[in-house]
């Protein structure tokens, strides 16, 4: 009778063949040295450098055993485990793999309600692990406690350019935290803050750091209730940042008022390529606003003002404004209302500007 330390090498290639990724990178290992050897040789193995494992109800054990794989694998670049929902316990276990592990890039902890607490376990990993570049933390239910544990790691940490948090309830408070930390980190690049209800006031803190601050490329604050008052203050920034290409200010309620304040900083802003306004109820008001800058900025390539409602009178002056704009390639006005004459309008602008392309 044959068993994984007697059968030919070939045969055990073939069951392998009918394993799926995860059997492969946990329930083949540690059976017996031999298995190891052979599996170390087998090509599906040695070229697993991806996994997705979101929503598959991961037990904490299940995670634990992931985790116990992951000190000592050596392919895998790239693990999602979105919506699992292994809670504070099971990202202990993760963040014990990440102190050991040397060729994680890419990790999505996104919607497993690990709390402060989780929080606290990977932020301790982060302080010393040097590979991981890109982490998803969003929707996790940090509120500003857990944030404070991520913001400590990331002023140590030397190496994560893409952080996630967003949806995790951190309100002002915790937008300080970032914004504290912020004024001294010189590698994060990409930064998502959005549906964590922060306000004007958690806005003007990210803002104030968005002054000094010179290696943010990507933010996004996307759904957090900023007002006009939190554009002035994203706007006020924008005047002597000189990094950021791309900026989601989308539903956000900025009104007419915040869309001036918008275009007031467009009109001398040098860097900023990419700008989402969607679900801002900006109206033709905030339109022409935004069109009047779009005359004198040389910059901006995307501009996204879907949902706003501007109406015919504020697509108007979005065409007025193509006519003369030699920047902008894409632009974006679908649920704006501004119906067949509207539509006509700015028709009539892109035959005479073929490098914009709407979306």
């Amino acid at each position: 009778m044959h068993t994984f330390s007697t059968l030919p090498v070939e045969l055990v290639y073939r069951i392998m063949d009918h394993q799926d990724e995860l059997t492969l990178f946990c329930s083949m290992q540690k059976i017996s040295r031999r298995l190891n050897q052979i599996l170390s040789t087998y090509e599906r193995y040695r070229t697993l450098t991806t996994l997705n494992l979101s929503a598959r109800r991961f037990s904490v054990e299940g995670v634990r055993r992931l985790a116990d794989t992951l000190r000592t694998n050596t392919t895998l670049t790239a693990l999602d485990l979105y919506r699992n929902r292994f809670f504070a316990e099971g990202a202990q276990h993760i963040a014990d793999a990440l102190r050991t592990n040397m060729t994680l890039t890419t990790l999505n902890l996104g919607n497993n309600r690990i709390g402060a607490e989780g929080a606290q376990h990977i932020a301790d990993a982060l302080r010393t692990n040097t590979t991981l570049t890109a982490l998803e933390l969003d929707g996790n239910i940090f509120h500003a406690e857990g944030i404070r544990h991520i913001a400590d790691a990331l002023r140590t940490n030397t190496t994560l350019t893409t952080l996630n948090l967003g949806d995790n309830r951190i309100g002002a408070e915790g937008a300080q935290q970032i914004a504290d930390v912020l004024q001294t980190n010189a590698t994060l690049t990409t930064l998502n803050l959005d549906w964590n209800g922060m306000g004007d006031e958690g806005t003007q803190q990210i803002a104030d750091a968005l002054r000094t601050n010179t290696t943010l490329a990507t933010v996004d604050l996307n759904y957090n209730e900023i007002g006009a008052e939190g554009a002035q203050h994203i706007a006020d920034a924008l005047r002597t940042n000189t990094t950021l290409t791309t900026l989601n200010l989308g539903n956000n309620r900025i009104g007419a008022e915040g869309a001036q304040h918008i275009a007031d900083a467009l009109r001398t802003d040098t860097t900023l390529t990419a700008l989402d306004l969607d679900g801002n109820e900006i109206g033709a008001e905030g339109a022409e606003q935004i069109a009047d800058a779009l005359r004198t900025n040389t910059t901006l390539t995307t501009l996204n003002l879907d949902n706003n409602r501007i109406g015919a009178e504020g697509a108007q002056h979005i065409a007025d404004a193509l006519r003369t704009n030699t920047t902008l390639t894409t632009l974006d006005l679908d649920h704006s209302e501004i119906g067949a004459e509207g539509v006509q309008l700015i028709a009539d602008a892109l035959r005479r500007n073929a490098s914009v392309k709407m979306v």
